[in-house]
């Protein structure tokens, strides 16, 4: 039998951690203790990554009792002892929920959200509550906080808003993360911190017991790994209807038995892929010397989606994108609901409502692009406008893939480098800077990011993946295909000691 202290814990997979598990090379609290280790060394020390709010004080006592369990019975289920690390916006009884802001530092809700709750019956240990972007948006600063480091260039953001999960699975501080995206708070910093991320089809996951819940309807949970294996199995016990959140009574009857069925190395062997090639992120600046450096590293990708045995369809148009991304909006009156249906799970909640947020002291210590986008009232005429140009959009999108027979299409993860933090903290105020959003703004389109290698400035760039609405199973299948074609994760020199 192997030591206990041997296993590396560098690059783990779920496979591996349960492989020692059985062997009796690892027991749960010894790989609770390494990832601590670590967290210690390198999130509050070294180069103070800072990518987590607060760890589970009971992280070994759960462990011990995952350990006891295994030796009675085997395992509890799919993530038995795997540690996975949850955007503060999501409700983990016993943590805080405070969406990375001091106007929320104190609350503690009552139990769990729905999305928690299925991972702890899954076997898994919630390690700790990560940073993002202040209120559920933009790139990761918080007056609770302060920034999140880039592991591969700490003067550079780990975008947003989920950028303390995707900074938590780079780094090696759990095995897997969950995120939520609104606009592209999965994907961006998932590109931008090397790892695979992915925003299901809306309707997959329930937003119970998670801030920017229903009515409301662009944001989604999702996966979140260093591996598209180890993604698809925190979807498979992520997913699931839940009264709670209405959105999921579309996604009953799309969800496969596993999606691990779709994980093929040979999966994009005959798959046509388009490529959209038309700049679509937010800000992008076609022109400038950085957007020319994620360009080298795309279509670097796009040949190995061709050595791959994809037939590249390139490129695709889809006609009036861009007019139509730039009428989005959402709905009067949404967030005001959607703010009194999350926090009327609690008995006590901080707040009754978002006036009473903004009338706070503490509002005024509000990150600036947390701070106005909180108070953006949407207008019931360009909702209108949003709601017809989404609607032509989507139709738009699945005739160019009927036309063309397509399987999906790939556009740059993101279309810029990961922006400095002085940059974002400070004028010009710089805040999702490349974000294509064309995903969330469709709603139910499922989309995939997965790491397309390094730029000339050793900076991670992906490629992403988009599809039909609940056609996840297949983009996991390309991802999958295409990270085992190229196998571009690399960790980051930051971290890698220990």
């Amino acid at each position: 039998m192997a030591s206990i202290t041997s296993f590396n814990v560098l690059e783990t997979t779920i496979d591996d951690i349960h492989a020692a598990y059985k062997s009796g090379q690892l027991t749960c609290r010894r790989l609770i203790q390494m990832y601590l280790e670590r967290i210690e060394m390198f999130d509050k020390k070294g180069p103070n990554i800072n990518a987590l709010i607060t760890i589970n004080a009971e992280a070994l006592k759960e462990a011990d009792r995952l350990d006891a369990a295994y030796k009675a019975s085997g395992p509890v289920g799919p993530l038995h002892g795997i540690p996975v690390i949850v955007k503060d916006q999501a409700d983990v009884k016993g943590m805080p929920t405070t969406l990375g802001s001091l106007l929320f530092k104190d609350y503690f809700p009552d139990r769990d959200s729905f999305v928690a709750e299925k991972v702890r019956k899954a076997g898994a240990i919630i390690l700790g509550k990560a940073t993002l972007g202040e209120l559920g948006g933009g790139d990761t600063h918080g007056s609770l906080f302060g920034s999140t480091r880039n592991p591969y260039d700490i003067d550079r953001t780990v975008g947003g808003s989920s950028g303390g999960s995707a900074a938590s699975v780079s780094a090696n501080f759990s095995t897997v993360a969950i995120g939520q995206e609104g606009l592209a708070s999965i994907r961006r910093p998932s590109t931008w911190n090397c790892i695979a991320g992915m925003r299901p089809s809306a309707g997959l996951v329930s937003r119970g017991g998670v801030y920017g819940c229903w009515p409301e309807i662009f944001g989604s949970l999702g996966p979140m790994a260093r591996t598209v294996k180890d993604l698809s199995t925190l979807l498979d016990v992520m997913v699931g209807y839940d009264p709670e959140d209405p959105i999921t009574a579309r996604g009953v009857g799309h969800t496969p038995d596993t999606f691990a069925n779709f994980l093929h190395k040979d999966g994009l062997k005959g798959a046509r892929i388009g490529i959209l090639r038309e700049p679509i992120g937010l800000n992008s600046e076609p022109d400038s010397e950085d957007f020319k450096k994620i360009s080298e590293v795309f279509d670097r990708a796009v040949g190995e989606l061709n050595a791959a045995g994809a037939e590249i369809v390139d490129p695709i148009v889809i006609p009036k994108i861009k007019e139509l991304l730039a009428k989005r909006s959402g709905g009067p009156g949404d967030t005001e609901a959607s703010f009194k249906n999350y926090y009327g799970r609690s008995a006590k909640p901080p707040f009754k409502t978002p006036e009473e947020a903004i009338a706070s002291p503490d509002f005024a210590k509000v990150v600036k692009h947390s701070q106005d986008r909180f108070k953006r009232k949407p207008d019931a005429a360009k909702h209108y406008e949003s709601l017809k140009a989404q609607d032509e959009l989507m139709t738009t999108l699945l005739k160019v893939m009927a036309d063309h027979k397509l399987d999906a299409i790939a556009h740059k993860a993101v279309e810029h480098q990961p922006t400095l933090i002085k940059d974002g903290i400070a004028p010009p105020f710089v805040d999702q800077k490349g974000a294509p959003h064309l995903n969330t703004f469709l709603v139910y389109t499922p989309t995939i990011v997965v790491p397309a290698g390094f730029t000339r400035d050793n900076l991670p760039a992906g490629v992403c993946f988009i599809g039909s609405p609940y056609d996840d199973g297949n983009l996991i299948k390309f991802a999958y295909a295409y990270e085992q074609a190229t196998h571009h994760r690399k960790p980051p020199a930051s971290t890698t000691a220990l």
